[in-house]
């Protein structure tokens, strides 16, 4: 391994960079230093600069793959070799904007029924019912739920910081209905090995399939459960820095994109009105 290699791990290491994040920066800075035949450290700004408009104009990538090309390039420069690029050099990167649609109730709970397994039905609902990412979901543990206290344990969400979420009783009680199947001991949604989580990838199908069977076309994977959870979560009147809180989001700039879906927005003190899954099936009764 070239020093140079080892010191970009190391860098990634000291910020806590994530394992799919570590490969991505390095198979980038390979790709530059394999595009010249030349170590990174020898190339002009003129040629980092010219790899990066190739990426973006003629080997048609999507821009959010030319955004993690170009952030793992400067990560590189700036961090290894400490070297920065002068503005113009840096080529600006257009992104999509793809807007998804909002899951009304009635669609979510399509979806949930439609899942053909039990483990994996609470899984989404955990999803919508508590607003989690599911890179969230795959990684709780049995420990992290807190039936007497009625709240949830995220540990190391997004950005590295843990958060509680509430539990409502509805939820609470389907997943003691999923342990009394299951009796998962150590993680709460196992693969086939007992010891290891569900995979993020098999979630995700399994969203995709119920949609399909369920019959909703909208716009939007997995992802859309916690959109969802926000908006609904507004329509019922929780105040946006306690639903920034739910969420884990550190600005609240972040939390204020979910009120273009709703209308006005009226804050309540009502806990109960914030019981979403108890929502969802009372509805269907």
């Amino acid at each position: 391994m070239s020093p140079l290699r080892q010191q970009l791990i190391d860098e990634m290491a000291v910020r806590r960079f994530s394992p799919k994040t570590h490969a991505s920066y390095l198979r980038w800075v390979k790709d530059l230093s394999t595009t010249y035949d030349l170590s990174p450290d020898l190339l002009t700004d003129q040629q980092i600069s010219a790899y990066l408009r190739t990426l973006i104009k003629e080997r048609n990538l999507s821009s959010s793959t030319c955004a993690q090309a170009l952030n793992a390039i400067l990560f590189f420069y700036r961090a290894v070799l400490n070297r920065e690029f002068e503005e113009r050099l840096v080529p600006p990167i257009k992104r999509a904007s793809k807007i998804p649609e909002l899951l009304n109730r009635e669609e979510v709970r399509s979806i949930i029924s439609h899942c053909r397994s039990l483990k994996y039905q609470t899984a989404l609902e955990m999803c919508y019912g508590c607003g989690l990412r599911v890179s969230e979901v795959v990684g709780l543990y049995v420990k992290d739920i807190d039936g007497a206290a009625k709240r949830l344990h995220i540990h190391c969400g997004k950005g590295k910081k843990d958060r509680f979420v509430p539990l409502g009783d509805s939820q609470l009680n389907h997943l003691r209905n999923y342990w009394r199947h299951y009796h998962p001991t150590v993680v709460l949604f196992p693969s086939l090995e007992p010891e290891k989580p569900l995979g993020i990838s098999s979630l995700q199908k399994c969203f995709k399939a119920a949609k399909v069977e369920a019959n909703v076309r909208k716009l939007g994977g997995i992802h859309a459960l916690r959109h969802a959870y926000a908006t609904h979560q507004l329509e019922s009147g929780m105040p946006l820095n306690v639903l920034q809180r739910y969420l884990g989001h550190s600005n609240i700039k972040t939390t204020l994109r979910y009120t273009h879906w709703i209308g006005h927005h009226n804050e309540s003190s009502d806990g109960s009105k914030f019981d979403l899954v108890a929502q969802l099936w009372e509805e269907s009764e």
